[in-house]
């Protein structure tokens, strides 16, 4: 029996999709990312094949939109951003104006009209915060200055393209009406701006109080049913609301339930719980918008694609560029950050479908912008690339040290011991490994990619190698080929595994003991040559069996007549 079920097939096509071109996405080593929006392209109805229902795909896109958001206010950090903010901040604002008038110019010259431009160039002016934070995790370089540098810098991009989602609708409705009185309307801008910013005083005032407790009382019940239930109800709620009630958006509401509910301190469990439906819906947003990407436009329009790739990849970068080294900071430094901004994610999306609605936005500028983040996207890692081989060549050890102390001079570093431990990572279970081994006197090298982790070891006078310990070349350092012991205490299992297997194909005779989370994991690295496995809900459960047996063995406590124990 056939059965109409549009909803189902679009969630069950798009995550198909999404998922086989992820992986294969992720094999040739680019970002998923371009997976996703690749299979958006496919189960669009541009391409021949299945086709999923836009409508409902624009609709799924909206939550992942207030997931997305939320993820963001969930992680802002007014801390690091304060860390940077002299060069963030200034720099942030700069680029953004020099890559919109960029893109104005480019808008000009296809003939579209002066607010059309407008949006288009700040479609163009923000990358991407999935794409900068993990080339920036794969290259060790989130606690560096640099890195917190181009995080500041993000922060800002982020915090001007949710003012500009919350503008844009107003300005439209205004420019709509034809109202070309200026005190009319410096009026509406004023009442806009007015909700807005009631909406994050009482955010600020009342949620940061509200939204805790809330989050304290849900999780007292006992139930991880309810408190991942309250999380997701604090999100869409509090979205819901501030466009209900202060014409706000979607996105301002939840990028600012994200924010309050960071200021619990259970705003870390509440991200993990939410995760994996934050990430399904974010899939599906960036499926939704591949829909309506028009491939024809890479054949009709090539000159049009490939200047609003230059102004991406290179326009907004030597902006970025020139802007850092203004601000006296090294060509390293200004490099890092230009190759960091050297595309456009998921604003651009969200911005150009919300252009595209709202009527300001042509479709040939979205399909534009949708060619610009698939392709600079895709570009990224060759970028970081080329300024890595650049520097490398050309930088002398004067240039590297004048800013900072530089992790690959840091981790350079060799291990002169042998019959010693090695302890990889420096973690809550490293870091109790070590410092009992410390106590003890046991000779250790401990390997950790947290250069700040690092610094305070090595004035503990603890051995520390920097790096990722799955780089084969940093097991060297740590001295593998004369070590008696390994522990492996990584949170990830499945990279826990594939360390100890190059270690076992180094050294048969080895010692190496690892942690697990769960029981696959726990066969994984056992199959992979660990000598032992250590789950820790097993070790606790055994602990506590061996308390009771200990203690009504001892007397202490007093067993009822007739217990069988």
């Amino acid at each position: 029996m056939a059965h109409a079920t549009p909803l189902i097939t679009t969630i069950a096509g798009g995550l198909v999709l999404a998922f086989l071109f992820g992986m294969i996405a992720n094999r040739m080593k680019i970002s998923p990312l371009v997976g996703y929006l690749i299979a958006g392209i496919v189960a669009g109805k541009h391409t021949p094949g299945f086709v999923a229902d836009e409508a409902l795909a624009n609709q799924l896109a909206e939550v992942g939109v207030i997931l997305l958001m939320f993820g963001v206010g969930l992680h802002f950090s007014l801390k690091d951003l304060l860390s940077v903010k002299k060069i963030a901040i200034p720099g942030a604002i700069a680029q953004i104006a020099v890559a919109t008038l960029l893109g104005m110019g480019l808008a000009h010259l296809l003939g579209w009209g002066l607010f059309n431009g407008i949006v288009f160039g700040l479609c163009l002016s923000t990358a991407s915060t999935v794409v900068l934070l993990r080339a920036l995790e794969e290259r060790q370089l989130i606690e560096s200055q640099r890195g917190k540098i181009a995080i500041g810098w993000l922060i800002v991009e982020d915090l001007a393209m949710v003012m500009t989602l919350v503008l844009l609708p107003a300005v439209t409705g205004i420019m709509q009406q034809g109202n070309s009185d200026f005190t009319s309307l410096a009026i509406s801008l004023g009442i806009t701006l007015g909700k807005v910013i009631a909406f994050i005083v009482l955010m600020i005032v009342v949620g940061r109080r509200v939204v805790p407790w809330l989050l304290a009382k849900s999780a007292s019940t006992g139930s991880n049913e309810l408190f991942t239930l309250s999380v997701l109800a604090i999100a869409m709620g509090i979205a819901y609301g501030s466009v209900q009630l202060f014409g706000a958006s979607f996105a301002l509401g939840a990028f600012f339930a994200g924010m309050v509910l960071n200021e619990s301190e259970l705003s870390h469990r509440a991200a993990q719980n939410t995760l994996p439906l934050r990430d399904a819906f974010a899939v599906l947003f960036f499926v939704s918008v591949g829909m309506l990407f028009e491939p024809m436009t890479l054949i009709e329009q090539p000159l049009a694609v490939l200047a609003t790739l230059v102004i991406i990849v290179f326009g907004k970068s030597l902006a970025a560029f020139f802007i850092v080294r203004l601000f006296g900071h090294s060509k390293r430094t200004a490099l890092t950050i230009s190759a960091s901004l050297a595309q456009i994610g998921e604003f651009a999306f969200i911005l150009a479908t919300m252009g595209v609605a709202l009527g300001v936005l042509d479709k040939d500028a979205q399909s534009l912008i949708l060619a610009g983040a698939i392709l600079s996207i895709l570009l990224n890692p060759l970028v970081f690339n080329l300024v890595g081989k650049y520097l490398s060549k050309t930088e002398t050890i004067e240039d590297q040290i004048i800013e900072e102390v530089v992790e690959e001079e840091v981790a350079q570093v060799p291990v002169d011991m042998c019959n010693h431990v090695i302890l990889i990572g420096y973690g809550r279970v490293g870091s109790i490994l070590c410092d009992r081994m410390h106590i003890l006197d046991v000779p250790l090298v401990v390997v950790e990619n947290s250069l700040s982790r690092v610094e305070m070891l090595r004035e503990r006078d603890i051995s520390t190698v920097l790096g990722n310990a799955g780089n084969h070349d940093i097991l060297s350092l740590a001295r593998l080929d004369c070590a008696r012991c390994l522990f492996v205490t990584t949170p990830n299992g499945y990279e826990a595994g594939e360390i100890v297997s190059y270690a076992r194909a180094q050294r048969p005779d080895l010692l190496i003991i690892a942690r697990a989370h769960y029981d696959d994991e726990v066969e994984y690295i056992s199959e992979r040559g660990a000598d032992h496995v250590i789950m820790g809900e097993r070790e606790i459960a055994q602990t506590m069996l061996d308390e009771m047996y200990n203690g009504i063995l001892s007397g202490d406590k007093k067993v009822p007549e007739g217990c069988p124990i």
